[in-house]
């Protein structure tokens, strides 16, 4: 049954981004349909203009070699040069420059301010859709939620800030609290979570080595058992980095992913009702691997792990990039 929905609702999707890009594209054919309409107009003109402006100096050129021809055979008598005494040079001199800026070619313009708005609305189109896409990142991001990290739980070696968590060779003296990790350098979030959607954007900047993932609040924090590595157990599940390479863990089982690239931010979806914990690199949403546990039996905290010192290279911490309110349990 859930592959059947699933498959369903892949295919409505997929038909919906056909529809926007039918619409889009016949939008663009009827755009450009107009402007070709108005560009072959404006061609047109152009073209009657300078036959127009052709005819006139064919007829011009006429006129002056009849001219020509009448002077040489007529005597310039008093009587006779009343042939021409209606003449006035300069009204045929404005004549003809009236008759040039009608024809000239550069009265032909396209409708400017049309043009303009066309620009402008294509680009607030473009605006739009960027501002609406990838649609995968809007929606996860509405599920964020703002997360703090408990200092109790911290492993010693952890400096745990509202922003986040680093490491160092450095034991702190702090409580030995029943909470407290004290072999594995994890840190938990003082929220915890039994219901509706929520999403968390971790900052993992120039960082070789890290681990974050959610886990049950029954996780061992205390000895060097491998239960208290998360993903190591059935109460966590876990992305890792370290060496160049993508580790997901869950129950002990190592999932590695075929990814080449070093990400900077990494976000983790965990899903009450679909029973999900998914991780996505967080710029383009690129999706990295999705657990499906069916139901959560316990609530769920956040858990970090900035990693070892690795002599120096490792000292960035994990940032958290909390949302500027809680999300909502539908």
């Amino acid at each position: 049954m859930p592959q059947k929905r699933s498959s369903s609702i892949r295919e409505s999707i997929i038909l919906k981004y056909q529809e926007i890009r039918d619409a889009l594209d016949e939008d663009l054919r009827t755009t450009l349909c107009h402007l070709e309409m108005e560009e072959r107009a404006a061609v047109s003109a152009l073209d009657g203009f300078m036959e127009k402006n052709c005819s006139l100096i064919q007829e011009i050129e006429q006129e002056l070699d009849r001219l020509a021809l009448a002077m040489d055979q007529i005597q310039l008598q008093p009587e006779t040069t009343t042939f021409f005494s209606h003449l006035d040079p300069e009204d045929i001199e404005d004549k003809l420059l009236e008759t040039l800026t009608l024809t000239d070619p550069n009265r032909v313009k396209l409708d400017q301010a049309k043009s303009e708005q066309i620009q402008n609305l294509t680009h607030n189109l473009l605006q739009l859709i960027q501002c609406q896409t990838p649609l995968i990142k809007k929606l996860l991001r509405s599920y964020s939620t703002e997360i703090h990290l408990n200092p109790d739980s911290a492993h010693p070696r952890l400096h745990v800030s509202p922003g986040g968590v680093s490491c160092s060779e450095a034991w702190q003296d702090v409580p030995d609290h029943p909470t407290r990790f004290d072999s594995t350098l994890y840190v938990l979030s003082t929220q915890a979570f039994s219901s509706g959607r929520h999403y968390f954007e971790l900052d993992v900047s120039e960082k070789p080595y890290w681990e974050l993932g959610v886990t049950y609040p029954t996780i061992p924090r205390k000895g060097p058992t491998e239960l208290c590595w998360l993903g190591r157990g059935h109460d966590s599940w876990c992305l890792e980095y370290f060496d160049g390479e993508y580790t997901a863990w869950h129950g002990g089982i190592p999932h590695q992913l075929p990814v080449l690239r070093r990400y900077c931010r990494i976000g983790v979806l965990c899903s009450f009702p679909a029973g999900q914990v998914v991780f996505v690199e967080a710029e383009k949403m690129t999706p990295l691997f999705s657990f499906c546990v069916g139901t959560f039996t316990q609530s769920l905290h956040l858990a970090l792990c900035p990693g070892h010192d690795c002599k120096g290279t490792n000292t960035k911490p994990i940032l958290i990039c909390n949302a500027s309110s809680p999300t909502s349990d539908l």
